[in-house]
């Protein structure tokens, strides 16, 4: 669906009163740093107009899912941004998003991941208190992981209410639920379930389910883990002039657009992805091969592994073929790292620019079928250890 450009009409010339301090929305910035600013706030790549004569650039944009238009205005070194939310008559969110209010202290991943799908989705401020009575009764205040009510249509999302034996949902499910997402990020984000298990049913539950030990969850948090929940467990309220509140724009897009762009590009797969069967001196060896096209030319591996998992062929497949996104040639590599192949086995031949030592995948220059089939069959192990 196209949606219309709202553009905002700015003066020829405008000088900010040195004598007088900045607004709140004014800053020093570099036209780059303003146009990313931009793009956060509304989740659109911007436009960039030069006016002629006035030493000034407009940069204005739309959010499709709410008509949010913006501008952007520099001039001597300043920066204005004027933002707002329109809601559309046929979009899902008619009621315009005001506030984001989620539970002071201690932050947790579903909570932040929520409350950064949300900030990206509507922009507005994020504020960690408990609710009132009144939050809850307004649509327009998204209450998330607290209060003890589940009501989409009054935007509260909270899963503590649950009972017991409840299925292990919390707030970032409901949140990704009422976006039409969940099932989706439930396949394809193997992420999901582990944070579902540990906010829900603790860490030792959660290394039972995982068939892992207790320590090793420790084991798998990072230092980036460790510093964005800190960050936003210290606020009591961000903000989109807060670093914090920006970097959870990006993390709540980029989950949006890999769900998003998954899907189609799973849609895509089904139509063009091919089968090779390729024959060995004992069992044969399975391929998925993609051929080059600029449809894919972005990111040709994307979604490969979703779309094997999807179709149900994860236990026959061995290899996957994919056009090479640094070169002209083919990418060949693994699946699931199968100890069938060896790549480092063909580092040595005419038509190969490169082997990992470690044999899991290879860059070739061929584009021929035929020398693509047999590259694969030479970096077959004949045993496996």
């Amino acid at each position: 669906m196209n949606h219309k450009k709202h553009e905002r009409v700015l003066p020829s010339r405008c000088k900010p009163d040195p004598t007088k301090r900045r607004s709140g929305n004014q800053r020093q910035l570099d036209p780059a740093s303003t146009i990313r600013s931009a793009a956060t706030r509304s989740r659109v790549l911007p436009t960039a107009v030069p006016m002629s004569g006035a030493g000034l650039t407009c940069v204005t944009g739309s959010c499709p899912s709410l008509a949010s238009c913006w501008s952007v205005r520099l001039f001597c070194g300043y920066v204005a941004v004027d933002f707002e939310n329109v809601p559309k008559p046929d979009s899902p969110d008619v009621m315009t998003i005001q506030l984001i209010v989620t539970h002071a202290g201690g932050a947790h991943k579903d909570d932040f991941l929520a409350c950064s799908l949300l900030a990206h989705l509507h922009g507005v401020p994020i504020q960690r208190r408990d609710p009132t009575e009144e939050d809850l009764a307004n649509p327009a205040v998204c209450v998330v992981d607290i209060g003890g009510v589940h009501d989409p249509e009054l935007k509260n999302f909270d899963h503590h209410q649950f009972p017991r034996d409840a299925p292990p949902l919390c707030a970032l499910s409901l949140v990704l639920q009422n976006m039409g997402l969940y099932d989706d990020a439930l396949a394809f984000c193997a992420w999901l379930r582990p944070a579902e298990w540990l906010d829900t049913l603790g860490p030792n539950e959660t290394a039972k389910l995982m068939e892992i030990p207790r320590a090793a969850l420790g084991s798998l948090n990072s230092p980036l883990d460790m510093t964005l929940l800190n960050r936003f467990a210290s606020h009591k309220e961000l903000d989109t002039d807060s670093p914090v509140y920006q970097v959870m724009c990006m993390v709540g897009e980029d989950i949006v657009n890999y769900l998003r762009t998954l899907r189609q590009r799973l849609d895509y797969l089904k139509e063009h992805a091919q089968y090779w069967t390729i024959e060995t001196d004992g069992e044969p060896i399975q391929a998925l091969f993609l051929e080059q096209s600029e449809a894919i030319a972005a990111d040709p591996s994307f979604g490969i592994h979703a779309f094997i998992e999807n179709e149900g062929k994860e236990d026959e497949m061995q290899a996957m073929v994919y056009p090479d996104r640094r070169g002209d040639g083919y990418g060949l590599s693994r699946y699931n790292d199968s100890q069938r192949l060896d790549f480092s086995q063909i580092e040595s031949h005419e038509n190969v620019r490169f082997a990992h030592k470690r044999g899991f995948v290879a860059k070739v220059s061929t584009k021929d079928p035929t020398q693509l089939k047999e590259l694969l069959r030479l970096a077959v192990v004949s045993e496996v250890g």
